[in-house]
């Protein structure tokens, strides 16, 4: 399994909506070319920035069928909607799914359920012996309500050549970097928050799932490029002109900051699905003067 592929920067896509909430597809074409003309390394679509969690079946493969046409094999591809707390209904789905022209899964571990470190470790070997991708795994305790642990990813990614990186929004450096350290070497960590991207990669990381890379594309590769190239000055100078966004980015829950962005900048619009709910006018008025502050820079 080569996983070199998706070393750099991944953009986890948002789902563009129509006022009337269907899916809103020349605008995701726009999407697409704006985060493929700034340079990002990979796609990923269907993941909790997606609104996955809202669509059904039939949208989320007619989703990934769009991207795939889109994209005409210009990006790699990984799907994000291959989280769930029922594994044996997941196994079946993995079992069953049409891979053709998608590179890797992403997967959350089970949410909710709170599963101990045995159960999670189970889960995801039941996942590889019917999963015919690589399988990125995805530790996001702050959806979840549990840690998949620094021990349980290394034994993971010694277990099975199929798992070829993990993509850790703990925030937690010690954690990341313990797996750094005891993982093989072509096991990748990727950081899950696009804040800590630049520390994660400066004690051994290999890049980033990025929300902000749906609007900053070319700023954010570049940042992770130089990062990764040891140009840490450029890096270090990329990251503070953008830091100050974050805040309003996740004030009021993702991807509702990132959707009012990207509608600042003329690609979509800022409708998502309930339960989520558009950004209040004085946060977004906030939102907005920090991205302007920031093209000043």
């Amino acid at each position: 399994m080569n996983s070199s592929m998706f070393i750099g920067t991944g953009v986890a896509l948002i789902t563009p909506f129509k006022n009337d909430k269907s899916i809103d597809f020349d605008a995701y074409a726009n999407v697409i070319e704006h985060v493929i003309d700034g340079g990002v390394d990979f796609l990923v679509p269907l993941g909790s920035t997606g609104e996955t969690a809202t669509l059904n079946e039939e949208e989320s493969r007619k989703i990934l069928d769009f991207v795939i046409e889109v994209n005409k094999g210009r990006k790699p591809i990984v799907a994000g909607n291959f989280g769930g707390k029922n594994t044996i209904e997941l196994v079946k789905k993995i079992h069953d799914y049409n891979f053709k022209g998608i590179d890797a899964i992403l997967s959350s571990s089970p949410e909710y359920v709170k599963p101990n470190q045995a159960g999670i470790f189970a889960h995801y070997m039941e996942m590889e012996k019917v999963s015919s991708v690589p399988i990125i795994l995805y530790n996001v305790p702050g959806r979840t309500k549990s840690n998949m642990e620094a021990a349980t990813t290394v034994k993971l990614a010694k277990a099975s050549r199929k798992f070829i990186a993990i993509k850790e929004a703990t925030g937690d450096l010690i954690q990341s970097t313990r797996i750094i350290k005891d993982a093989p070497d072509d096991f990748l960590i990727l950081s899950g928050d696009d804040e800590v991207t630049l520390p994660m990669i400066s004690v051994g990381g290999h890049g980033v799932i990025s929300v902000m890379a749906n609007v900053y594309p070319k700023f954010f590769s570049q940042m992770a490029r130089f990062a990764l190239n040891g140009e840490m000055d450029k890096a270090r100078q990329r990251n503070l002109e953008t830091y100050d966004l974050h805040k309003w980015l996740y004030i009021e829950g993702n991807p509702v900051g990132i959707k009012t962005a990207m509608q600042h900048i003329g690609l979509c619009g800022n409708d998502v699905r309930l339960p989520l709910h558009q950004m209040s006018d004085e946060n977004k008025a906030n939102l907005v003067a920090c991205m302007e502050a920031t093209k000043n820079h």
